[in-house]
């Protein structure tokens, strides 16, 4: 669920609120009653993991172990079909 930012137009009380994106805004401020406005939010942020990558950039060392052991594996295969379609036909 997003989070939405408010502000109240009378008494200038500020706070976040979870909601459902098909939920009606608030309209009405928790402290004094007066008018709200929902604000324009950043949204969410983005996870950096190291020195500025994001999360996702990177895979564990299992993961790029096996990747080698598999790209080892395919790679043999393909070089042997590969000089098969190389071939020129006269």
């Amino acid at each position: 669920m997003p989070t939405y930012d408010y502000i109240c137009d009378d008494c200038g009380h500020q706070f976040e609120k979870f909601q459902s994106i098909t939920s009606e805004p608030l309209t009405t401020c928790p402290k004094c009653q007066g008018k709200l406005r929902r604000l324009i939010g950043s949204g969410n942020g983005f996870i950096f993991k190291g020195h500025g990558f994001y999360s996702t950039d990177y895979r564990s060392e299992k993961y790029r172990n096996d990747k080698k052991k598999t790209e080892g594996s395919t790679s043999k295969g393909s070089d042997s079909s590969s000089n098969k379609t190389d071939k020129k036909v006269a």
